[in-house]
């Protein structure tokens, strides 16, 4: 199965999620990570989807599903080489005392990870990265004793020369946050 990374520029309206979401289900494709935030235009959205499918085809058609609804600005389909992307992800690590103690040079240096907040017997530390480093720092951590692990979805940008300005619809007057 391969990774598809679909993004989807939107006008941000209410029960847009609903709208997009029950096209994967009426196809039963599971979503591995979803991703919302507001763009550098005010009032635009953009959704991040990661998905596995075995058939290119069966992504073109639901990507070209995703286009017909109103709201929806521009939708884009990649594979993981045609994107830069990454996830974010934050540690609880119990640090007890007379406890094994962290060595935060290689958390910095090798695992290029930070602590972000220092608690009397845990810290939080956050990781960026792909999938496959956030699981390695945390196969790291765990003789430490993880205490709460949280990941994000991912974030991605394509490795085009276009940015989302070239895609949006031109009729309309777009403001943009300073």
């Amino acid at each position: 199965m391969k990774q598809y990374t679909i993004c989807v520029f939107t006008e941000n309206s209410i029960g847009l999620l609903n709208k997009i979401t029950v096209i994967f289900t009426r196809r039963r494709i599971n979503i591995d990570s979803l991703t919302v935030s507001e763009t550098v235009r005010k009032g635009v959205s953009r959704f991040t989807i990661v998905i596995k499918h075995e058939k290119r085809e069966e992504v073109e058609k639901l990507v070209r599903q995703i286009r017909k609804i109103v709201e929806v600005l521009a939708v884009f389909g990649y594979l993981n080489d045609e994107i830069v992307y990454n996830e974010i992800a934050l540690f609880k690590v119990s640090t007890p005392l007379g406890g094994k103690p962290l060595d935060i040079e290689t958390i910095n240096r090798i695992h290029k990870a930070w602590v972000v907040y220092w608690g009397l017997d845990y810290v939080i530390i956050e990781k960026t990265g792909i999938e496959e480093e956030i699981f390695e720092f945390f196969k790291y951590l765990k003789p430490h004793g993880i205490i709460e692990f949280v990941r994000s979805g991912r974030v991605a940008v394509g490795k085009t020369t276009q940015g989302l300005v070239e895609y949006l619809p031109e009729e309309q007057e777009w403001e943009y946050y300073l």
